[in-house]
């Protein structure tokens, strides 16, 4: 009978909270105004990886856009 090697899970990784203030849309701006909806309404659905992603969106733009 062969002996097979026993594996175990290694200890949970500890993530930091990131805290980060959410990026403003700078007022007149279609693209702003835009995905800050975007990011409102996956907010009042709970979609906590949506409201990341349109954060990640409006950073992205807002350095292209408006620096």
């Amino acid at each position: 009978m062969e002996k097979h090697a026993q594996t175990v899970m290694g200890n949970p990784v500890n993530l930091p909270l990131r805290l980060d203030a959410a990026p403003r849309s700078v007022p007149g701006c279609a693209h702003c105004d835009k995905v800050a909806m975007d990011r409102d309404h996956a907010k009042a659905n709970g979609d906590g990886s949506r409201v990341s992603d349109c954060n990640l969106r409006l950073s992205r733009h807002l350095a292209e856009a408006h620096q």
